[in-house]
């Protein structure tokens, strides 16, 4: 029996509790509004949540580019100023499309944002809109991601 829940244990449980991240990259889109700096979230495409840009590594682009990509393509922004440098990151479990879900770190790019263009890869997918840090923070339903917008 002891074989049986070490085998268990090393093959089954211990593997599962410690699941190895995948990497994303996202933008922090912000902007000078009327009222100070603004956050610009979208809509994830599954549950119409409130998300910030992300996706996955890309060949040939690091991770601020990668993060600049997927702001284009899900949101429509065009930069003033990509940040090189993280000013953050943050972990979720992202679902998958046969129900399983997979841990994820996502690390973060602030881009200031010059303009959003109005046609854009994934415009009819996806609804955004500018908010304060703190109620951004509010709105995302990740902690992680939550603190840090409350950190601006």
């Amino acid at each position: 029996m002891t074989t049986w829940l070490r085998n268990m244990w090393e093959e089954v449980a211990r593997p599962f509790i410690l699941r190895p991240h995948r990497v994303q990259f996202a933008a922090l889109c912000m902007r000078d509004g009327q009222n100070g700096e603004e956050v610009l979230l979208i809509t994830s495409r599954d549950t119409g949540r409130w998300v910030i840009p992300k996706g996955w590594p890309m060949d040939g682009k690091d991770g601020a580019e990668a993060a600049l990509q997927e702001a284009w393509e899900e949101a429509g922004v065009r930069p003033q100023h990509l940040h090189r440098d993280s000013i953050g990151h943050y972990s979720y479990d992202k679902r998958l499309n046969d129900g399983s879900a997979v841990p994820v770190r996502a690390t973060v790019y602030r881009v200031d944002v010059a303009e959003l263009a109005d046609d854009f890869p994934e415009v009819d997918q996806r609804n955004r809109k500018w908010f304060p840090p703190k109620k951004a923070a509010d709105l995302v339903d990740e902690p992680e991601l939550s603190a840090l917008l409350r950190q601006l």
